[in-house]
């Protein structure tokens, strides 16, 4: 008999199902709460993680609420056995750190500087060319797994792919945002409050989760923390999802009414860069011969950012109502809309890549 379900369209839970609705609903909560409530939400810009980190308070701790879990996930001795099929992790990081951050330098500056020059002061041309930057710079991590799932992907691989990003992050996300930065825009970047935004949004969640993860196996077994613990914590990173949204959005409201038009200005290099990554990194599975369960999710993390990251640097190094927090905000809204879309093409083109039996080990 021949399953019909083989290459059924796989669906997401209630919550992911309806994740563009989500973000739509967060916006329209954040911004009247941020024209509608001032003062709370000067209150709740004024929490700073540490005195003078720059870092919000509640925004770190909510990131903190969705990042531990996916380290959870992240098994160092995964990251050991990526040498029995290389090429789909090495055109994944190729991607990620030699073309991404480098490509959203090149079309910020084309747009920002040049193109969009008519409509936008040179001040804020800066300022919004070093959000793209920071966002293109912060490659996704939990999201990934969510795309992921949509196009049957490697659960594994996509583990190990995700977990060398976050490992390359400690060492590479700093440097390469403050030099493209400061080259590209001008602007100076803070490299102290740079770091300590990598050492509170990357190295703590890492260290919590990876020693929470050894801890846990120990004692109650790796069966017990896949299917029982993890799962629990679901509701809970949802749940901070949706509050740092609602956070971000209520910071940015006078941004995202009064310069409504900007926010549309600065989709535009963002879904070119979106589509020119998640495209070169497929169309490099396939001359490379790599496995479509493979493929897709690299193209996947190579077309999706972590924004929670962005937008905390972003806010951290020049402030709640810069034109750089706004950029990283309008990544938020077009995240979940183009991602699908790509999922979509990655599922009607399975057919060109190698069956997983015929494929040799990549």
């Amino acid at each position: 008999m021949v399953s019909t379900e083989a290459h059924s369209p796989r669906r997401l839970g209630f919550f992911e199902r309806w994740l563009s609705l989500w973000v739509a609903l967060c916006m329209v909560v954040g911004v009247a709460l941020g024209k509608l409530a001032p003062g709370l939400t000067e209150s709740l810009r004024a929490l700073e993680l540490g005195q003078n980190t720059q870092i919000n308070g509640p925004i770190a701790v909510l990131i903190w609420l969705m990042i531990y879990p996916m380290m959870l996930k992240v098994d160092f001795q995964s990251v050991m056995g990526v040498r029995r099929r290389p090429r789909g992790i090495a055109v994944t990081l190729v991607v990620n750190w030699l073309v991404k951050p480098f490509s959203m330098a090149f079309l910020g500056w084309l747009f920002f500087k040049h193109l969009f020059r008519p409509w936008i002061d040179p001040g804020l041309a800066d300022e919004y060319l070093a959000g793209v930057i920071i966002l293109a710079a912060a490659p996704c991590t939990a999201m990934v797994f969510v795309w992921s799932y949509l196009v049957e992907g490697d659960p594994a691989y996509t583990l190990v792919q995700v977990s060398v990003n976050d490992l390359l992050m400690l060492v590479l996300f700093a440097p390469i945002v403050s030099f493209l930065v400061a080259s590209a825009s001008g602007l100076t970047v803070p490299f102290g409050v740079l770091l300590a935004s990598v050492v509170a949004f990357i190295v703590i969640p890492l260290a919590l989760g990876s020693a929470s993860r050894v801890l846990l196996i120990r004692a109650r077994g790796l069966p017990w923390l896949e299917e029982r613990f993890l799962p629990r914590l679901a509701p809970v990173t949802i749940g901070a999802l949706l509050a740092t949204l609602v956070l971000i959005f209520a910071f940015q409201a006078e941004n995202l009414t009064a310069r409504f038009l900007h926010v549309v200005l600065i989709a535009i290099p963002i879904l070119i860069q979106v589509y020119f990554n998640s495209g070169l990194a497929y169309g490099l599975m396939k001359r490379f011969g790599v496995e479509h369960a493979v493929a897709a999710p690299g193209a996947l993390i190579g077309a999706s950012n972590f924004f929670e990251l962005a937008v905390a640097t972003a806010i951290a190094l020049y402030g709640l109502e810069s034109g750089a927090a706004l950029a990283t905000v309008v990544g938020v809204l077009v995240e979940v809309p183009v991602m699908l879309s790509v999922c979509a093409v990655c599922n009607r083109t399975r057919s060109w890549f190698p069956a997983p039996s015929a494929a040799s080990p990549r």
